[in-house]
């Protein structure tokens, strides 16, 4: 029996749900797979360390090439999988009349009506360090905004209460993302461009591992794509199975 392939994603549902996709091509060529988790910069750190064999996936340039940078010679970038990107938004119900850029924050009837607890995920994700940079920017800690960091339930679960009972409020949030796949959410415009660019998500396996994965999984794995919205669906998906 041969050794098992280890994938690695980040600990967050939507990296899990491409990490399963991953894992179907490999099994679909008689591998065995096992999963291993961590948030942002372990999740890499187990990527440079030899722990893992992929990784599903590293958002590059923007999200995580500082995490990937150290460990560059020893890995090979082998397909895009999707292409993410970072976006604040509001439910579709708030007016766009009202409130269509991170600006509108700034007047009424925002400052009267828009909860001011801005709420993301782990600290170590783009879209936290992106969120944080920008209330400063724009002025928003000072009109009584706060971004606060937390786990995905702090984040998701706070918006999915908030649009059931109808309030105003911003969700720092990505493309592909499951609250997606069941709200309408609507990005604001972000002038200033803080929340950096499209990534492309890249499958990154180490160069030692290439023999054993072998020429024909290679060969499928460059060719997989999964697309924003089908991730979205499959994320959703995984979060109604758990």
């Amino acid at each position: 029996m041969t050794d098992p392939i280890r994938i690695g994603h980040i600990a967050l549902s939507f990296h899990e749900a491409s990490a399963l996709e991953v894992a179907r091509v490999l099994e679909s060529h008689g591998h065995e797979v096992t999963f291993a988790s961590a948030p942002h910069e372990e999740a890499f750190a187990m990527l440079g360390r030899g722990e893992v064999d992929i990784l599903a996936s590293a958002w590059l340039p923007s999200s995580h090439e500082a995490y990937l940078a150290p460990m560059l010679d020893d890995v090979d970038k082998i397909a895009v999988i999707y292409e993410p990107y970072c976006i604040w938004g509001v439910p579709d119900y708030v007016p766009q009349s009202a409130v269509a850029s991170v600006t509108d924050l700034l007047r009424e009837p925002a400052l009267s009506k828009m909860e001011p607890i801005i709420q993301g995920i782990n600290p170590g994700a783009g879209i936290s360090r992106f969120s944080a940079e920008m209330i400063k920017q724009y002025g928003l800690d000072a009109a009584g905004y706060v971004f606060r960091t937390g786990s995905e339930a702090d984040c998701f679960d706070r918006y999915e209460a908030a649009v059931a009972q109808g309030r105003w409020v911003v969700v720092p949030l990505w493309h592909p993302q499951f609250l997606h796949h069941r709200y309408r959410i609507r990005a604001l415009k972000e002038p200033k461009g803080l929340l950096g660019t499209q990534d492309e998500a890249t499958l990154v396996v180490r160069k030692e591992a290439r023999q054993h994965i072998g020429a024909a999984a290679l060969k499928d794995l460059s060719q997989l794509y999964i697309g924003n919205p089908r991730l979205s669906e499959l994320e959703d998906d995984l979060r109604r199975r758990a």
